[in-house]
């Protein structure tokens, strides 16, 4: 089983308590349509778990397949930048038909972003060390397809719905809702 070479830090992307008990890190890549089914599950799955859980959004755009997801990806950093990287990785996998230029200003008009700031940061490509950083990471640690889990620390290999996501969190204690 591989394990995750980077440890969720300062940098990372965090929801939910820093010191949960079980932190979930994710690789993922906002056009891939398997990360848009699991996008609901991982929704469950805080809920499920409340403030036991933590949850780290990594970028792994699959740009061969996926051609929007790298601009996509850096959309959602450009959000982060105005503070409102989680709404914005929200509105992306409910809305992955909007990937495109287009689309992504539309969903930063929705959130009340700056829109000039969001532009500029869009067309000077500021976050894409930030997000080839989560992909040469992911790399390392073993992430080859999105999405990709690790359930503290350690790569889950199997499905990725709430239960089985759960089981691997609570090291199969999942029943003790």
């Amino acid at each position: 089983m591989s394990r995750l070479r980077r440890p969720p830090g300062p940098d990372d992307r965090f929801q939910g308590p820093r010191d949960a008990p079980v932190i979930l890190v994710e690789y993922g890549d906002y056009q891939c349509p398997y990360r848009g089914e699991a996008y609901g599950e991982v929704k469950q799955l805080q809920e499920l778990l409340g403030s036991r859980m933590g949850l780290v959004f990594r970028d792994f755009p699959l740009t061969q397949s996926h051609p929007q997801s790298l601009q996509a990806a850096e959309a959602a950093s450009a959000a982060d930048a105005q503070g409102r990287f989680w709404e914005m990785h929200d509105l992306l996998f409910e809305h992955q038909d909007m990937l495109e230029r287009p689309g992504l200003l539309e969903l930063a008009e929705m959130l009340t972003l700056d829109l000039d700031r969001f532009r500029a940061d869009l067309d000077s490509h500021r976050f894409e060390a930030r997000v080839h950083r989560d992909f040469m990471d992911g790399v390392r640690s073993g992430v080859n397809g999105t999405p990709t889990f690790f359930a503290n620390g350690h790569r889950h290999d199997g499905p990725f719905d709430a239960d089985f996501l759960l089981d691997a969190l609570t090291g199969g204690l999942g029943a003790s809702r």
